[in-house]
C-alpha cells in the first residue's frame, strides 16, 4: 500500500483499526472475479486473509463481504504500476469509505500520488489521506508498523 485514505479516520488510525489492511496480491479468478490476499494485525500478530470480490455488470465495481463493507470500486489503474480502489458499505454510503493506492514498488512517485489525490477529490464524501510513505519516514502517526508474512517474515506492502 502506497497510501490509505478514509472518510472516518478511526477506520485506519491504529495498526489494529478495522479497515487498515495491507493488500499483498490481487488475483483474477477464472470467472473474472478478484481474489484479494491481504494482511492485517489481529491479536498482536499479522494474519493473512483472503477476500473474494465478485464481478458486477459495471467493470469497475465488485461485490465483497468483508466486515461491514460490501462494495469495492476501482477508481483508477494503469494495469501495470498502480491501482486505486475504495471499499464502502452501500447501505450507509459515505460513512465507512476507505481507499487505497497500491503500487508495485514503494518508490515515491509524485505523479501517481497526485492521480490518487485527484481520484479522491471526485468522491461524493470527504476522505482524509492517512498514510503516505512519501512523507517523513519517522512520523510514527502516519507510518504503519510493517506487517510481515507469517511464513517468511518478509514485509508486506506491494500488490
Amino acid at each position: 500500500s502506497m497510501a490509505m485514505a478514509a472518510s472516518d479516520i478511526s477506520l485506519l488510525d491504529s495498526e489494529t483499526a478495522p479497515l487498515r489492511v495491507y493488500v499483498q496480491e490481487l488475483r483474477p479468478t477464472p470467472r473474472d472475479n478478484l481474489e484479494i490476499i491481504l494482511h492485517k494485525w489481529e491479536d498482536n500478530r499479522c494474519v493473512e486473509k483472503k477476500v473474494l470480490a465478485e464481478k458486477t455488470e459495471c467493470a469497475a465495481k465488485f461485490n465483497i463481504n468483508y466486515l461491514d463493507e460490501n462494495e469495492l470500486v476501482v477508481l483508477g489503474t494503469d494495469y501495470e504500476n498502480y491501482l486505486f480502489f475504495c471499499l464502502e458499505n452501500t447501505d450507509a454510503p459515505g460513512q465507512n469509505l476507505v481507499c487505497q493506492c497500491l503500487t508495485r514498488t514503494l518508490k515515491a512517485d509524485n505523479e501517481v500520488m497526485e492521480k490518487f489525490d485527484r481520484a479522491l477529490q471526485t468522491l461524493p464524501v470527504h476522505v482524509r489521506l492517512f498514510f503516505d510513505p512519501t512523507q517523513v519516514a519517522g512520523d510514527r502517526l502516519h507510518t504503519p508498523r510493517p506487517c510481515s508474512h507469517p511464513a517468511c517474515g518478509s514485509p508486506v506492502g506491494q500488490p
